[in-house]
């Protein structure tokens, strides 16, 4: 089953659920319109019990997403004002993303540049083929970033590396990427859906309360700030304690076969 959503499309495919960022002509930049689809295209694949994963993907082979669409920039960030509600705008997208309670994968090859990398920032894994080349050209632009997307990147790849990526505004090799952290894996060019669909198979598999109980954790473990919201953390550990999942993992266990979860 595909869906679109302008230049976003969804797709269904087993129990994965794909993301499509559908923009070649501008190497899959993100226009205003495909910034405002992505929590509708989230929200679908979400509230689907067929999916397990979700995977971001770009069309075709050159780039996942090039950053933001700059040709719109003098229509939709030319204020204060402006800007306030294009910034608005993306961050309600990439938080949907950090906030699904189901695994998400970025899904990179060719260039993964600005806005593109702010995205996968907010997947849980990300895996790259060796075409990947990404950066983020905001110095060279003269693009104000706000923090807490300069946090994701400090959480991912460290304060150093990330001082190198925003202060050159350098396009950095997928071999780099995995040197710094920021990508769990590189393959060769053409492997790369094989791989993503091998890990989507790991992932589908597992008990999916575990899965989100502990994305909440690690997200308040990584808040800014002293405070952690350990109440919900517990509320989400408890939950997954008193599943029924947590019943067929452990009698699979036992009888030493593969579990079937159900996610309650």
């Amino acid at each position: 089953m595909t869906q679109s959503l302008g230049r976003v499309h969804t797709q269904i495919d087993g129990p994965i659920g794909w993301i499509v960022f559908d923009n070649p002509g501008r190497h899959n930049a993100m226009s205003v319109a495909m910034w405002e689809a992505i929590p509708a295209a989230v929200d679908a694949l979400e509230a689907n019990p067929q999916v397990r994963v979700i995977v971001l993907r770009g069309a075709g082979d050159q780039a996942f997403v090039s950053g933001a669409d700059i040709s719109q920039f003098d229509q939709v960030r030319d204020t204060v004002e402006a800007n306030q509600r294009y910034e608005a705008m993306g961050n309600t997208g990439m938080m949907k993303i950090a906030d699904c309670g189901k695994p998400t994968i970025a899904m990179l090859q060719g260039w993964t540049l600005g806005g593109g990398v702010a995205i996968t920032l907010n997947c849980d894994l990300r895996i790259a083929d060796d075409t990947m080349r990404f950066g983020i050209p905001a110095a060279r632009l003269g693009i104000g970033y706000r923090w807490p997307g300069i946090k994701k990147l400090v959480d991912t790849v460290g304060g150093p590396n990330a001082r190198e990526i925003f202060l050159t505004g350098r396009r950095f090799t997928a071999q780099d990427a995995l040197r710094m952290g920021y990508v769990s894996r590189v393959v060769a060019k053409g492997e790369l859906e094989t791989a993503v669909r091998a890990e989507c198979a790991v992932l589908a598999a597992n008990a999916p309360l575990t899965m989100a109980s502990v994305k909440i954790a690690i997200d308040e473990i990584l808040r800014a700030g002293p405070q952690i919201d350990a109440r919900r953390i517990e509320q989400a550990t408890q939950r997954a304690y008193a599943s029924e999942d947590f019943i067929e993992g452990r009698r699979a266990f036992m009888e030493k076969r593969t579990p079937v979860f159900q996610g309650r």
